[in-house]
């Protein structure tokens, strides 16, 4: 059995993620910030955490972690006219020096695993421009640049990858797909025409958190139905 921490581990991709290491019957140690939930098993374990807070109690986590995903994020698409310095701050805030302080504060225990995995999320629209993604871009920017010289850093103890969705059927998604209609322009927007689900991108973050995936770092992980790389 191995430990893990995943940040925003309540709804969306986290929550499916928590299921899926949970049925395996790993210890899970999951946060919440709005959407507390019953754990599924003994060893899953939900607590509440607010990144944005100065200090952070992470003293329910063990001593030896195999693996921490950060999940929370928003999704703003507005012309960038219309966003004020502060909203980018509040994305950063939330999206990279959250999973900055989480980091620093469990790295001791993630070391003592020997070989543990790191699993930050990033988007589509970092690499492939959209018209009103300039707040979410410039943010999980970062998180890539981050990615990438963590993983180089943290070789050859911590592999270190994200995962770069398309747009995804979650709550974050939730007033972009309100409507049958919105959800199948979305859907054909995709070469493979549909959108993604909480599980497909889940199975991904399982994979990079298993040893089945121990010569991946580094790495930026398109799971987008196709859209970062081909053109209908």
């Amino acid at each position: 059995m191995k430990n893990y921490l995943i940040i925003g581990g309540s709804s969306g991709i986290g929550k499916e993620l928590v299921h899926l290491l949970s049925k395996e019957k790993h210890g899970v140690f999951a946060t919440y910030h709005q959407h507390p939930l019953q754990a599924e098993t003994s060893e899953t374990e939900y607590h509440f955490l607010d990144v944005r807070e100065p200090e952070l109690d992470l003293t329910f986590l063990p001593d030896v972690l195999n693996g921490f995903v950060y999940c929370p994020g928003r999704i703003n698409l507005v012309p960038f006219h219309r966003i004020k310095p502060a909203d980018f701050l509040a994305d950063f805030e939330l999206q990279v020096n959250g999973a900055i302080k989480v980091l620093q504060a469990i790295l001791p225990k993630l070391k003592a695993a020997e070989s543990a995995s790191i699993v930050f999320f990033s988007t589509v629209a970092v690499q492939t421009g959209f018209n009103f993604h300039s707040q979410v871009a410039a943010s999980k920017g970062a998180i890539e640049g981050l990615t990438r010289a963590l993983a180089a850093e943290f070789a050859p103890v911590i592999r270190v990858n994200a995962i770069a969705p398309s747009l995804t059927e979650t709550s974050l998604a939730a007033k972009y797909l309100n409507t049958q209609e919105k959800v199948q322009a979305n859907a054909h927007r995709h070469p493979l025409k549909k959108l993604g689900t909480p599980q497909d991108i889940a199975e991904m973050a399982g994979f990079l958190l298993s040893e089945k995936s121990s010569w991946i770092t580094g790495q930026i992980l398109h799971v987008d139905g196709g859209m970062s790389s081909i053109r209908g």
